[in-house]
């Protein structure tokens, strides 16, 4: 391996009015390599990524391609200079097919084509709006239309944080060549069994800062820890859950009969009951984006119904779950917050949605439930003019915040945890620990099959549309949850017990195929 840097910056520094995004990030990547990038949230991954590809313009620093130095100020710029982002959102334009956004980019259509098949979607039908494409397909087309104009430097951003197993390992195949080919890769991940797997190198920031350059050797897992959170080690807890819950289980809080949601979701039924949390696994577009969309409110059933303690539900809006004390966090933060706004102002939204009749908000009750959220949640305000300007992990927090101030019984948790640096995810699961303890009942999704055992007392898992199996957490070990996505039996036990509750009797543990009611 030559050791001329492909791309070599040094001093680089951002500022957003008072705060400092960036201090003194340093960056070298080498011809053939793969090289992570890691930090906490907020640690200036995502701001360095911007400014090497012209997204936004640095205030001090150098940056060198092969050599020489290069003002990048424009994304053109930095696609002249071989570099090439693939950001955590979906970059293509909803409102406009997949072929009008290759134009938009002069992206070439066979190339990409051939991208897209490559990692695993051989049906795409590029006439499609981007808007009806699912999320996880976005981020692949991403990839591809960035592959297919074969940049010296492809940077990835938490690449595969949304994406399912299947796709997850196409993406990896793809970064592997591109490392043989000469090329380099910058590589943004908080999976350490990724970075293990496929990075030569790792740089780490800490509050915008360069801290360290190691190479990626067995055991250094601790080492990038460490330098990820300096004195803020973080150690996995996760609370215990309560003996006396296991042996008296609550009433279901919520309940789910024969759902169907058009031809994704089929005859889906589970309870979930109060101080539990469930989780769900499921491959990409397996029904669960709709079971989350129907329990929210956000799109209506055809088939089936819904209970909430015992009594029918029927949602034909957001308000009417919020109302029925049901609220969603979903894995895309900026579909739940309004970036423009204040830390204050998202946390205190449902405050004004709760309204049945005009009349004075109870600005002294407001003020005090949303101060309380922030300290519990430990949200740093810093930058809280604009909540845009949190890092991914404090807008996250943001979002489950709001919930937590207006008393939600029921939290429907939609991969909350995607593109949350280490040490966030910690506070998070304990957080979701500490709210069922607390008697709230919440829905767990994640495309971490490892958060499962961090997190939840039973596992749905949906496949094809239908739950096929429920997991009691201590047999829900990874192997075991993975053939459950794959619709593959548990062998001798495949028959039996699939959708029973881990305390129901033997009586009513039997389901004579998947996806029966109990």
């Amino acid at each position: 391996m030559t050791t001329t840097p492909l791309l070599d910056a040094t001093g680089v520094a951002k500022n957003y009015g008072a705060v400092a995004a960036l201090r003194n990030a340093s960056l070298s990547v080498l011809p053939g390599e793969v090289h992570a990038l890691m930090g906490a949230n907020g640690a200036g991954k995502s701001t360095l990524v911007k400014i090497l590809t012209g997204a936004i313009s640095a205030n001090a620093g150098r940056i060198l391609i092969r050599g020489e130095a290069r003002d990048i100020r424009s994304p053109a710029a930095a696609r002249r200079a071989g570099l090439l982002p693939v950001y955590q959102e979906p970059s293509l334009i909803p409102d406009l097919d997949v072929l009008s956004n290759l134009r938009l980019t002069g992206t070439p259509v066979e190339p990409f084509r051939a991208w897209v098949r490559e990692l695993g979607i051989p049906d795409l039908d590029i006439r499609d709006t981007a808007r009806d494409i699912p999320l996880a397909v976005l981020r692949v087309l991403d990839l591809a239309r960035a592959l297919a104009v074969e940049p010296d430097v492809l940077l990835l951003d938490e690449m595969t944080a949304a994406l399912p197993a299947n796709l997850a390992e196409k993406v990896l195949e793809v970064v592997r060549r591109q490392g043989d080919s000469g090329r380099a890769v910058i590589f943004i991940s908080h999976r350490f069994v990724e970075i293990s797997a496929l990075c030569d190198r790792a740089t780490v920031l800490r509050d915008g800062e360069t801290v360290g350059v190691v190479d990626i050797v067995p055991g250094v897992e601790e080492k990038i820890v460490e330098l990820m959170l300096g004195t803020r080690i973080v150690k996995t807890h996760v609370a215990a859950r309560s003996a006396a819950q296991k042996a008296s289980p609550a009433p279901a809080r919520l309940s789910v009969r024969n759902l169907r949601v058009g031809t994704k979701l089929n005859d889906v039924s589970f309870d979930l009951r109060d101080g539990e949390v469930a989780g769900v696994v499921a491959l990409e577009g397996q029904g669960q984006d709709e079971l989350f969309s129907a329990l929210a409110g956000s799109i209506r059933p055809s088939g089936g119904a819904i209970e909430v303690d015992g009594q029918p539900a029927k949602f034909s809006h957001p308000i009417d779950a919020i109302r029925a004390g049901i609220a969603y966090v979903p894995g895309d933060r900026a579909e739940a917050l309004a970036m423009q706004r204040s830390v204050r102002e998202n946390i205190a939204l449902p405050f004004s949605a709760a309204l049945r009749n005009w009349g004075p908000i109870n600005m002294r009750r407001e003020r005090a439930k949303v101060v309380s959220a922030i300290e519990r949640l430990q949200i740093d305000t810093r930058a809280q003019g604009e909540v845009q300007r949190l890092s991914g992990g404090n807008q996250q927090k943001v979002t489950i915040a709001r919930w937590i101030a207006a008393d939600a019984r029921t939290i429907l948790c939609f991969d909350p945890t995607r593109g949350i640096d280490v040490g966030t995810k910690q506070e998070i699961y304990k957080l979701v620990r500490e709210l069922a303890g607390n008697g709230k009942s919440v829905l767990f999704y994640t495309s971490e099959l490892e958060e499962v055992q961090r997190v939840c007392d039973r596992v749905i898992v949906i496949f094809g549309g239908r739950v096929v199996d429920i997991f009691p957490v201590e047999e829900a070990d990874e192997p075991a949850l993975m053939r459950a996505a794959y619709g593959l039996p548990r062998g001798a036990k495949a028959d039996v017990g699939i959708l029973a509750d881990p305390h129901s009797s033997p009586e009513t543990a039997h389901a004579s195929e998947p996806g029966a009611t109990p």
